[in-house]
């Protein structure tokens, strides 16, 4: 008679290795709990993380705090980075705000916040290379989990933290991600200040807004001096596909069609990129997305509640659901259900108000008179 081994089995399962479910593994080890996290990345370096994040004092910073690591988190910041400049498309400046250093959402690259979190864990905590493929329900909560090496294991808690596509959400909804109406195509220019010097000046310090209706260039300046720049468009779904991206040329020619008339200190920041240009679909989650609850399951960040970039709330979100979601099992050790369910209960209602900001915000960014509504929101006025 053969007899199978029993799987492998984790108390705690996180499927995704990005902030938030490094914040969950962090916050549980701080209170003595381990948990798993499987990230289908090779290794930390299999991918440039990329991009400055504003983190929040009442969100993203409370949650490093929770975790133990916000003195940490402080050192590592980008000085300058909440410089802000608005300009409409002829170039001018409608906006420059210096940081002054009393703002409450100073920048880091997000790869030294995840290397940070990476660094706070005990080895082995994150299995890489580990893709998920499924994952079934078992009774009383626990759950199967296939991996795309064929292996599997079992756990009492699962959690989502895979990102737009997750592959646990199905666990609890059948909602998927929509089309905004928003496309990016992505762009770098390095060591800014000698190679690129006038798209320095115009960057700034900080963050680029230059708008008009459907469309604008969004900019921050990197700890590396680089500028990373988004040309954004309102646009059909298909109209990416119609450009190769295998061919740099072509495809910055076909982007700044799309700014014909722009100020040409503005079209620089596309026509003189250095490397490839990365298109991007911005997709949405619907506002106000929740589930009831599933016993033993549950989702954070953008699994849970994928929006729009245009409020800068994502990050912050994973890192506050991270948190949140640690300090209820870690209140709740007997009593799983009861923590998943105050956790959700907090996460839905954040959440549903940061997606409505996240869409408020795209709207007023590239309307008609645009960057007339973004100027009004700075003035504190109703845009």
């Amino acid at each position: 008679m053969t007899v199978t081994p029993p799987l492998p089995h984790h108390p705690v399962a996180v499927v995704g290795g990005g902030l938030g479910g490094l914040t969950l593994a962090r916050v549980l080890h701080v209170h003595g709990i381990a948990a798993a996290v499987f990230e289908l990345d090779a290794s930390p370096a299999a991918r440039t993380q990329g991009g400055m994040l504003d983190i929040h004092d009442d969100s993203g910073q409370r949650a490093l705090r929770a975790a133990g690591l916000h003195e940490e988190f402080l050192r590592r910041v980008h000085p300058g980075g909440q410089a802000v400049r608005v300009l409409d498309r002829h170039g001018a400046v409608r906006l420059s705000e210096p940081d002054d250093g009393t703002g409450g959402r100073p920048e880091i690259d997000r790869g030294d916040l995840r290397d940070l979190l990476l660094g706070s864990l005990p080895e082995g905590t994150v299995r890489w290379g580990a893709k998920v493929t499924g994952a079934r329900p078992l009774g009383g909560g626990r759950h199967e989990v296939t991996l795309a090496d064929g292996t599997a294991f079992t756990t009492d808690v699962l959690v989502g933290a895979d990102g737009a596509w997750s592959r646990v959400r199905p666990l609890v909804s059948g909602a998927r991600p929509a089309y905004t109406g928003v496309s990016f195509v992505e762009a770098d220019l390095a060591r800014a200040d000698s190679r690129h010097p006038v798209s320095a000046r115009v960057v700034g310090g900080g963050m680029l807004f230059a708008l008009d209706a459907g469309r604008g260039f969004l900019a921050h300046r990197e700890g590396d001096g680089v500028l990373h720049v988004y040309a954004a468009v309102v646009t059909a779904e298909d109209w990416l596909d119609g450009i190769d991206f295998t061919d740099t040329e072509t495809a910055k020619a076909a982007v700044l069609k799309e700014f014909d008339g722009w100020d040409e200190s503005l079209r620089a920041l596309v026509a003189d990129a250095d490397g490839p240009l990365v298109p991007r679909l911005i997709h949405a989650l619907p506002v106000g997305h929740r589930w009831d609850r599933v016993p033993g399951v549950t989702l954070l960040g953008d699994a849970a509640h994928l929006m729009s970039p245009f409020a800068g709330e994502g990050a912050n979100l994973a890192l506050a659901d991270g948190a949140d979601l640690g300090l209820a099992l870690a209140a709740h050790p007997a009593d799983t259900e009861t923590a998943l369910s105050v956790y959700e209960a907090c996460m839905f209602a954040r959440a549903e108000w940061a997606a409505a900001e996240s869409a408020r915000s795209g709207d007023l960014l590239f309307r008609a008179d645009a960057p007339q509504g973004l100027l009004d929101l700075f003035a504190g006025q109703d845009a």
